[in-house]
């Protein structure tokens, strides 16, 4: 077994809301996992928003976060990452599962999300957290040769 796939121990994680003074540390992360990132305006304008922004860390490292816009009693999944070196080790997971429960706390039923149809791993992990496909969004994302679809997914909440 290699051992980017050996057993790990999970590690320990808090989760805390994101302020203006993790930007730096958020649009680090999404620069080295994205090849096409948001820019920090866009993590400003959601904290503005008011969108739920958490931080996944470990001890004092910003490991992943993620971005939940809420409505009514519906949310939107609008960015998830971890960090390079803490993917493939449960973060992903956890912090999804998180996110899940605070859209619950805020008494929605569904929570919605695109995905790039060519990320594997992440459709695998919404996939085994109950998420379906609802739909495609043609031309959603940027992509190298111009435009790549986004998958529609959703998942009840009750």
């Amino acid at each position: 077994m290699s051992a980017r796939f050996a057993a790990a121990p999970m590690p320990d994680v808090r989760f805390r809301l994101l302020s203006d003074g993790d930007l730096n540390a958020v649009v680090k992360i999404e620069s080295e996992v994205y090849g096409f990132p948001w820019s920090a305006g866009n993590f400003h304008d959601s904290l503005c928003a008011g969108y739920r922004c958490w931080g996944c860390w470990h001890d004092d490292e910003l490991v992943g976060y993620a971005v939940l816009m809420l409505a009514v009693d519906e949310a939107h999944l609008l960015n998830l990452a971890v960090a390079k070196p803490w993917q493939q080790r449960g973060i992903g997971r956890r912090l999804l599962h998180f996110m899940m429960a605070e859209a619950r706390k805020h008494d929605c039923v569904m929570l919605y999300l695109e995905v790039r149809p060519t990320n594997s791993v992440a459709l695998a992990l919404y996939d085994s957290a109950g998420f379906r496909r609802l739909g495609l969004r043609r031309d959603y994302y940027p992509a190298v040769m111009g435009r790549e679809d986004a998958l529609f997914l959703g998942t009840e909440l009750i």
